[in-house]
């Protein structure tokens, strides 16, 4: 630090200057040198964690850390982060960020909630991350985000008194751009990695969709062993022996609404009860007996009888 002796209205006294941190070659540099820092609202949420555990100036210097590249590396492990950072010393401060992973008991009730909600299923199986996904996790009342000090433990080897301090801010703010490539990260440091999420999502989908498929008799397709594609291109249009008398049944799908009975029915609001479904009855309808009609031209242009369950007609 450099001293500057400056004078006041009570007399004179020193003050110390910031000095300038040591540039580091290959660095982390964030993308972001605007005013705002990340785009997803859940990396906007974590970096709001932050705001009140720390004092504006601070918060300055960890942004302006991160933008400059002082962060030498960071490495994302089950409810830890690790970091250098390169101050104003020749040895880089060590830091780290610990956020309380959650209890098995906390996930397998997160999970379940999660599984019961097709829509956020659906997207998290996709590696999409819900915009309301955080309602989940408070309605079964286990944090996502850090809510408190206890949740949020930062540790730093740097001379400074306050925790957390501008380093610690610096990986925090990178830690946000981060979640905006792979918002799973959250997921990570609270304990569970994405294949861990989506394979227990998948299990407990699979056990919801059990019973639905058994009333319906759905029956598993045994594999079939095929011949190499490369031996037959010859005869790859032609209709084998076995094709050439199949029989032809064209009928309405059932079971009906099957898809619907999967996932459950939307809550669409100002929609009544039963109102999407009688929507999607008269649209189903409609496209059903577009493909009949057009499966019936199909058939009669074949030289088929349309009218005898599929037998082929005389020619």
């Amino acid at each position: 630090m450099a001293k500057r002796r400056s004078e006041s209205y009570e007399g004179y006294w020193y003050r110390y200057e910031p000095m300038e941190p040591i540039e580091v070659e290959g660095g982390i540099k964030a993308r972001s040198q605007g005013h705002k820092f990340v785009k997803n609202w859940w990396a906007n949420r974590w970096i709001a964690a932050l705001t009140p555990l720390m004092d504006s100036g601070r918060l300055s210097r960890g942004r302006s850390y991160a933008r400059k590249g002082q962060v030498m590396d960071i490495e994302v492990e089950p409810g830890v982060v690790v970091s250098r950072v390169q101050g104003t010393r020749p040895r880089p401060y060590n830091v780290k960020i610990r956020l309380k992973p959650l209890s098995d008991r906390q996930w397998e009730k997160v999970l379940d909630a999660l599984a019961g909600q097709a829509i956020f299923a659906a997207q998290l199986l996709n590696g999409e991350m819900p915009p309301d996904v955080e309602e989940v996790f408070q309605a079964v009342s286990v944090p996502l985000f850090p809510d408190n000090r206890g949740d949020l433990v930062t540790s730093c080897s740097c001379p400074d008194s306050a925790n957390p301090c501008k380093h610690i801010a610096a990986v925090y703010y990178l830690l946000g751009e981060r979640f905006d490539e792979d918002p799973f990260l959250l997921f990570e440091l609270r304990g569970r990695n994405q294949d861990a999420v989506t394979a227990a999502l998948r299990q407990r989908r699979a056990a919801e969709a059990g019973p639905v498929e058994a009333a319906y008799g759905a029956t598993a397709v045994a594999p079939v062993d095929a011949p190499s594609l490369g031996g037959d291109l010859e005869r790859f249009w032609a209709m084998g022996e076995a094709a050439a008398n199949l029989p032809l049944a064209i009928s309405r799908p059932t079971p009906p609404f099957a898809l619907l009975k999967r996932v459950g029915l939307p809550a669409f609001p100002g929609l009544a009860a039963g109102g999407f479904q009688r929507q999607m009855e008269r649209v189903y309808d409609s496209v059903t007996e577009a493909a009949l009609a057009a499966a019936f031209a199909d058939t009669t242009a074949m030289g088929w009888d349309g009218e005898d369950n599929g037998e082929r007609g005389d020619d």
